[in-house]
């Protein structure tokens, strides 16, 4: 480990300290940059490559900027972007001093355009990225949606490695990970809920957005802080010309984005807004037990871009959203997030880049009901804040090298329970909990051979659990619910309560068999320094989130994984086979019958063990052609043991899904018809149903044998369907389309859950009377589904 450090950080220091190392490579670059036609506006993005060395192809940056490895000349060098004719010009000689200008035409003849990545059409496989997906927003758009929402989570869900928690709901399970091991974070700044209308849908806004990378495999070491997986999602920047928006009215919400100069030509503006009127609809009931309910959820968004010269760009970012669910004006149950991130980029010189991020994000939540004798308000607030520092430098045209810095600063708040006047609930307040994280980071890829690449990196990160606060003694040294606290330790701010480190190597490579062939390998290693304690794996606006402390140490996962990837008929096609394994340590879960949600000592409600997770995933995707889409399948085992859980014998977790087959076909008729296909089928989760009952008080409850998940839903199985249409008449400032899906094509009630209960005279719900007889009491079970056939409807619109 000490040879891995110091190679890591000599090897940068030698290319700074040898300038002319780098500089004698100055003129073996062709530099440029592509614009819009229309707008005149520079295009980020776009895919430029050589025709006859495709593989040496880049991405223009945010400014429509490239900058690409020359080849011998002349040859035809080739630009390309998502929706426009691609653009093939002959480089001479004489193009070798000064830079080159692209101007691309928005294809009117789109059906053969790449429309299913936003990359390099060769880029699978010859690239080290493993277990990673980059999803072009157009792409999620295409998909049909639950109640006509465009989702993005719910997109990602289509993905081989990936579960989903149950019917419509957006929280993911990647690769036996639960939905708290994601980092999800926008514009650098994470994000602890995101969710709205109890997992539904998604807080990201597809309009707000301008890409998409998700990484599940071979995480950079830039990352961390999640075991699992890393969703790196960003607000798009607005352009520099002229104002333009979009939106939509949808079913159940309308949204609307507007983007433009700012000031001048040197900055710009995107601000987006979203709103339900679900609760608009409940105010024209005549029934004053439904009008007077409330269920509503909106989120606005804004980023605010600043070019402060030829090298530098100052952007500001910010999302807030809001969720409220009322019952009548005495339930209500509302909660939010408040995201803001300020980024500098800054070009040092041709080869070295700078980035400096500092963001803040909060979550918190409220519960109030009002009732004379029970009434109470209930309320917590988490946050975190953080500065990350990152440099990357060109050292040649194939060695990368990045390194940088990251600090965080974690606040937990007391969850508070504050009962109304006179109310016989006595007041519950928890003690806070804060922790600081410094993480240091440093990677570097480069070839090997003309076949061999590699890609390697180190993390290491230092945390500390430090007060205000209070830790507990307990007897014997051990927390749980019988065990008496012999003392309690008070610490002032900033003192130090328990503190963790680790150190987190990550490995891959790529070893390119032929030019359309490849083999991928990698290994990460990531610490994780809380968790979250809920019995729902589905996610709710009340989980509980738990910082490494005493008697709860951090999270470890070691992931190894390998793949094979080919491209078909001149990259039309990509095929791709990958097998894991993840070893999981520290892992928490509830005990039997565990209260969390007020207790100040939730180390005794919860248990740690281990566990592990393995699977295959297939993938075989079509990008160009009228037809496009993807069909994968997945195979996965994920399991847990943890002494004082199910007798002390590996167990599988709710979201263990052995086998998950997914379809997603999107097919262009003309330019105006379009239709969007998607079918899902997965095994059905697990869980513990009863195996009797017993009777209490002439009550009859169900019995458990104290094997946890021994049993499983019914397999779940979907197919949902959209046709849209589009107003592509030229010349028109205003642009329409009309979408109609259906979610569930052929109704499939697809459990949502069960209840184990007795039923009356063939009736749920029903209360007997003295002159009811014994014999017309028997126990049932009743399944829970939430939709069938589920049409929708929505105007999207551009101008």
């Amino acid at each position: 480990m000490r040879f891995f450090l110091i190679l890591f950080i000599t090897y940068p220091l030698f290319f700074l300290a040898n300038p002319q190392a780098v500089l004698a490579q100055e003129d073996s670059f062709l530099e440029g940059q592509v614009f819009e036609v229309a707008t005149n506006n520079p295009l980020p993005g776009a895919n430029v490559y050589w025709e006859n060395q495709p593989q040496k192809g880049v991405v223009t940056d945010l400014d429509g900027n490239f900058r690409i490895p020359r080849i011998e000349l002349p040859s035809k060098l080739i630009v390309s972007y998502i929706g426009f004719e691609e653009s093939i010009r002959v480089i001479n000689q004489k193009d070798h001093n000064k830079p080159l200008r692209f101007f691309l035409q928005e294809s009117q003849m789109a059906l053969e355009e790449v429309i299913i990545r936003d990359r390099r059409p060769d880029e699978n496989v010859k690239s080290l990225d493993m277990g990673k997906s980059v999803v072009a927003i157009e792409t999620i758009k295409n998909i049909p949606a639950l109640f006509g929402e465009v989702d993005l989570l719910r997109s990602l869900q289509l993905l081989p490695g990936v579960q989903t928690a149950g019917e419509g709901t957006t929280g993911l399970f990647v690769r036996g990970g639960s939905a708290d091991q994601n980092l999800i974070q926008i514009d650098g700044a994470p994000v602890y809920n995101p969710s709205h209308f109890f997992g539904f849908f998604s807080v990201f806004n597809p309009d707000a957005l301008s890409g998409v990378e998700f990484y599940k495999g071979n995480i950079p070491s830039n990352f961390g802080g999640r075991i699992s997986s890393v969703i790196d999602i960003s607000l798009k920047e607005g352009n520099y010309e002229k104002v333009r928006g979009e939106g939509g009215i949808g079913t159940i919400s309308s949204r609307l984005t507007v983007d433009g100069p700012l000031f001048s030509e040197n900055s710009s503006f995107v601000v987006s807004g979203r709103r339900t009127y679900a609760d608009m609809f409940l105010r024209l009931s005549s029934n004053p037990e439904i009008n007077s309910n409330d269920l509503y959820f909106y989120d606005l968004s804004g980023k605010f871009t600043f070019k402060l010269g030829e090298k530098d760009k100052l952007s500001v970012s910010s999302y807030y959203g809001s969720d409220f669910l009322g019952l009548s004006s005495q339930f209500g149950l509302g909660w939010n997030n408040w995201v803001t991130s300020i980024t500098w980029n800054r070009n040092i010189s041709e080869r070295l880049f700078f980035d400096l991020n500092a963001y803040h994000s909060a979550y918190q939540y409220n519960v109030n009901f009002d009732d004379p004798d029970n009434g109470f308000k209930w309320g917590n607030r988490l946050s975190e804040s953080g500065v990350k520092a990152e440099w990357n430098f060109n050292v040649t045209e194939n060695t990368l090298i990045n390194w940088g810095v990251h600090s965080q600063l974690y606040n937990f708040a007391p969850i508070s329970l504050d009962p109304a006047p006179g109310s016989a609930i006595e007041p519950i307040a928890t003690n806070p909990r804060n922790g600081m994280q410094n993480n240091v980071f440093i990677g570097a890829a480069t070839d090997v051979t003309d076949r061999l690449r590699v890609d390697a990196g180190l993390r290491w990160a230092i945390f500390q659990l430090h007060g205000r606060g209070v830790d507990y003694i307990y007897a014997e040294g051990e927390p749980s619910p019988d065990a008496e606290i012999t003392d309690s330790l008070v610490f002032r701010p900033f003192q130090r309560i328990k503190g963790f480190n680790g150190l987190e190597p990550r490995l891959s490579f790529r070893y390119l068999i032929q030019d359309d062939l490849s083999i991928k390998a990698s290994y990460n290693r990531n610490f994780q320094y809380l968790q979250v304690a809920s019995s729902s794996s589905a996610g709710l606006p009340i989980d509980r989130w738990i910082l490494a402390g005493t008697y709860v140490p951090p999270i470890r996962g070691d992931q190894v994984s390998v793949g094979v990837f080919k491209n078909l008929e001149g990259n039309k096609w990509e095929v791709s086979g990958e097998v894991y394994y993840k070893d999981i340590k520290n892992i928490i879960d509830l005990r039997q019958g565990a209260n969390i949600l007020f207790t100040d000592n939730v180390e005794s409600e919860i248990l740690t063990g281990n566990g592990y997770a393995y699977g295959t995933e297939f993938l075989l995707r079509k990008n160009t052609g009228r037809t496009t889409g993807w069909l994968s399948y997945t195979y996965s085992r994920t399991w847990r043991q943890i002494d004082g859980i199910s007798f002390d014998q590996w167990y599988n977790p709710r979201f263990d899904r052995p086998h998950d087959l997914t379809l997603v076909l999107n097919h262009e008729f003309n330019k105006r018809w379009s239709a969007g296909l998607t079918f899902v089928y997965t095994t059905g989760q697990a869980v513990t149903f009863p195996v009797g009952s017993y009777e209490v008080d002439n009550q009859r409850l169900p019995l458990y044998s104290g094997v946890r998940n021994d049993d499983r839903f019914p397999d779940y199985h979907r197919m949902d369907a959209s046709v849209t249409w589009k107003n592509v008449d030229k010349g028109r400032k205003w642009k329409g389309s009309w979408n109609f899906s259906v979610y569930n094509l052929y109704g499939r009630k697809n459990p949502f859950a069960y209840q184990f209960t007795e039923i009356y005279n063939d009736q749920i719900n029903f209360t007997p009377t003295q002159t009811d007889v014994i014999e017309s009491r028997r126990p049932g079970v009743v399944m829970t589904y939430l939709f069938t056939f589920l049409p929708s409807v929505t105007y999207n619109f551009n101008f």
